[in-house]
Formats: structure tokens, sequence, C-alpha cells
């Protein structure tokens, strides 16, 4: 497979290991792409997995909508589902990173039938980063999520990708190919349109009391699929405080599991990503 489709948008996707092998859905984050899991998918594909993964919406030519409410977090769910659909895979072990782990999350409380396990990275539960933000350690580290809900300008500012990626700990050459992607401020609309439909949903919902299925803010409730969530102790953007709090929104098996790292992991610690996802699928056989 290398595309799939879905609402009249076509979406690029790497797919390795043996086709008839279990799925496993590779998320990416921001301003990542489906090369965040270079590194990752030759292990798990070693082991008879068969992993995709997506360039998500608003990363590939055809599969960027120009509307910011088609960037809710309904739609970028449904994209996942239809990538499962695609590939004729009932159940799919589900992986996510960053913004990634965001669209794992809300997959696994929205379709729980069709998600066999959830490792996610980085990026806790919906319930325990709302718990966070309110409580004050998390709000800090987030303040970039409002600057770039601004227009214009924060495409302005990204455009020196590369450097601030590489100072945020990023391995170099990953650091590199990501800017590759973003020649000219333009190029960063897509992405940033994750965080404009935010605030866009947040202000429609105060406006409009009846929504349509896909559209609304991320689900609240406990995730009751086998979870394991990791987190880099020198993660800039992710507070303890929200790391720690997430283990109280999943009901079924869970592993909350700290590593010697920063918010990078797929790219900057390949081998202990590619362990966890193995033990975390391997633990419902």
């Amino acid at each position: 497979m290398d595309t799939f489709t879905r609402d009249g948008l076509t979406f690029d996707v790497l797919d390795a290991g043996p086709v008839d092998g279990d799925v496993v859905i590779l998320l990416h984050g921001f301003p990542q792409d489906a090369h965040a899991w270079d590194a990752v998918t030759p292990v798990l594909g070693g082991t008879g997995l068969r992993t995709l993964a997506p360039w998500q919406r608003g990363y590939c030519p055809g599969a960027t909508p120009r509307e910011i409410e088609r960037y809710e977090i309904g739609e970028l769910v449904a994209d996942v589902r239809a990538l499962a659909d695609a590939a004729g895979a009932d159940r799919v072990h589900v992986v996510g990173h960053d913004w990634g782990a965001v669209v794992a999350w809300e997959m696994a409380l929205r379709h729980p039938d069709r998600v066999a396990t959830l490792t996610a990275l980085s990026v806790p539960a919906p319930g325990a980063m709302a718990w966070a933000t309110r409580k004050g350690p998390q709000l800090v580290r987030s303040w970039y999520i409002g600057a770039f809900c601004l227009p214009v300008l924060p495409e302005r500012a990204l455009a020196n990708a590369r450097g601030r990626l590489h100072r945020s700990g990023l391995d170099p050459a990953a650091a590199r190919g990501y800017a590759e992607r973003f020649p000219d401020p333009s190029s960063f609309t897509g992405p940033l349109a994750w965080y404009r439909a935010m605030g866009w949903s947040a202000a429609r919902r105060s406006r409009v009391a009846h929504l349509r299925p896909l559209a609304g803010p991320p689900t609240a409730g406990a995730v009751r699929i086998p979870t394991t969530f990791a987190w880099g102790l020198h993660d800039q953007f992710i507070s303890r405080a929200a790391a720690e709090r997430c283990g109280r929104f999943v009901t079924a098996p869970y592993r909350f599991v700290e590593l010697d790292a920063n918010h990078w992991l797929p790219e900057n610690e390949p081998d202990a990503v590619a362990d966890l996802v193995l033990q975390r699928v391997r633990s419902t056989g």
C-alpha cells in the first residue's frame, strides 16, 4: 500500500513488514512525518508485524484541505479508521507520538472495538493533560499551543525549522529531513491547522448546541484496552504531573515507562520504542 483515500483526500503511507502480519499503525506528531518511524519499523517487521506509517492530514499534498474545521480531532481519528479499513484489518495496534499520540488516544476511546493495543509516546491521555493544565504545571509548558493558533505569525516564526528542531533535542539528521519538507512558511499551514482547529472547535461549541458526529472536544472517559505510555524524563513539553496522572484514565492493563530521554522518542530512542511496542503487542497474544 502506497496510499489510501478518505473523503476525497489521498494520504501517502509507508507499508512495511509481511502483508499477512498483525497491523501496527504508527502516527507521527508535529512537525514530523512518517519517517519518524524509520528506525522502529524494521524491528517490528522482523517479528512478523505489518507496519503502516501514514503522512497525516495536512502533511502530504493530497490530504491538505484548506478548511480549519476539517482538522478537528474526529476527522483525524476517522483517517486512522479509514487506513485500518484499507488494510483490511478489523483490529489494529495503534502507536502514536506527540500529536499522533493525541489521535491514538482518541481512536482508542472512540473505537475500542477496532484497537487491540495502544502505545502512546510523550503525550498522555486527554483527561490527564486537561487535569495538569488546570492545575498549573502543564500550562506553562503548553504556551506555544495558543501561539500556534494565531494567523500568519507562526508560519513566519517556524521558518528556521531545522535550527529550532535541533535545539529542541531532535536528532540532527531527522531535524534536517523534516525541515526540507517545509521549504517556505506557507508549507507549515497544514500542520498548524491541527492547533488552530482546537481553537475553532472550542469557539463553535460555545455557539452551537448540536454538533456533527465527527466534531467536538477530546473524549472524556477512560481507555478500556491494554495500554503503554512512555514519557521522557527530559521532555520540555509535557510535565511530570501530566505523565503520572495518565494511568487514572486507563482501566485495562496499563504500563507507565519513564525513559532517560527528551520529547523525540521515535527518532532518538527507536530501540526502546520498538521494544515497548512489541511487549505491549505480545501481552495480548
